[in-house]
């Protein structure tokens, strides 16, 4: 089954005074990658956020903003008097402020980084929260996986119909091919008549014959179409697998490419090159949708 990189999930959980609302949001990546927009004293908590979030999520760029609300934390403030008069000394010590007084730098000086200090039971609020907030980010990972895979199952009916357009052009192709040999030794007949007419040459039979082996051993493509559809079987079968991955899809999309490619290049037929481009454009389709599976 496949899932999409692109999703978002929200969830709010209330316990008694704590409130919790966790917001994820992912967008496409070749590899899992988390970014985490924490409350203030919650940054302990990453490596486990990180493998909560892991646990159902493979691959994409994964945004988590955890807000925590407590009303009531207690919280013991603290004034660094070290600090405090370590910036009081330097700044007195700059030229004309040596009339500076402590009073009245109080206020500026207190909203200063360090000066003042907050001593509260940070360590234990986090272990008591903890439950909360898993359950939080559990939800909003939830109703993401929800949205991620409801969109790679829109992409998967998408691709299944890019594969049975690829598959019908390819027996179109295979149909065609017969055909290349017999009008390019009928072309090769029209100008060899003309030119024995106007000339006056005969030409062996045996020639004739060798020259249009020669053609139909460059042109084959039996190998190449061969190739192309077993890739097709191999996609269909990925798109249905339960662990139906975004990268073993990239690199088939690419076989199937180089396939065409060398079908377009080698079977030298108007034709088949139209086709060939209808193929293509298909792959191309299906590569763009891929770069957002899972």
């Amino acid at each position: 089954m496949l899932s999409s990189m692109t999703g978002q999930g929200e969830a709010v959980v209330q316990a008694g005074d704590l409130a919790v609302r966790a917001e994820l949001r992912s967008t496409n990546n070749r590899y899992f990658k988390l970014s985490l927009k924490l409350s203030e004293g919650y940054t302990a908590l990453e490596p486990r956020l990180e493998r909560l979030i892991r646990q159902q999520v493979r691959r994409g760029s994964v945004h988590l903003s955890l807000k925590i609300d407590i009303p009531e934390k207690r919280t013991d403030l603290q004034i660094n008097e070290t600090a405090l008069a370590s910036i009081h000394r330097q700044l007195t010590a700059l030229p004309g402020a040596e009339k500076l007084e402590l009073p009245d730098l109080l206020p500026a000086l207190l909203s200063l980084p360090g000066v003042v200090e907050s001593h509260g039971n940070e360590v234990t609020d986090v272990e008591q929260h903890w439950p909360t907030i898993e359950t939080a980010v559990k939800e909003a990972v939830g109703k993401m996986c929800a949205m991620r895979d409801e969109e790679g199952q829109a992409m998967a009916t998408d691709l299944t119909e890019n594969l049975d357009r690829i598959a019908s052009l390819v027996k179109d192709v295979q149909g065609r091919a017969p055909e290349v040999a017999t009008a390019y030794q009928q072309r090769l007949l029209d100008r060899l008549n003309k030119l024995l007419t106007e000339h006056a040459l005969t030409v062996e039979p045996a020639d004739v014959v060798r020259e249009v082996g020669l053609f139909v051993d460059r042109s084959d493509i039996s190998e190449e179409t061969v190739r192309l559809s077993s890739h097709l079987e191999l996609f269909s079968a990925e798109i249905k697998s339960p662990d139906g991955q975004g990268r073993k899809l990239d690199f088939l999309t690419q076989e199937m490419f180089r396939e065409a490619n060398t079908i377009g290049s080698k079977a030298n037929d108007s034709h088949i090159s139209a086709l060939v481009i209808d193929i293509k454009t298909s792959i191309e389709r299906m590569r763009e949708m891929i770069q957002n599976v899972e």
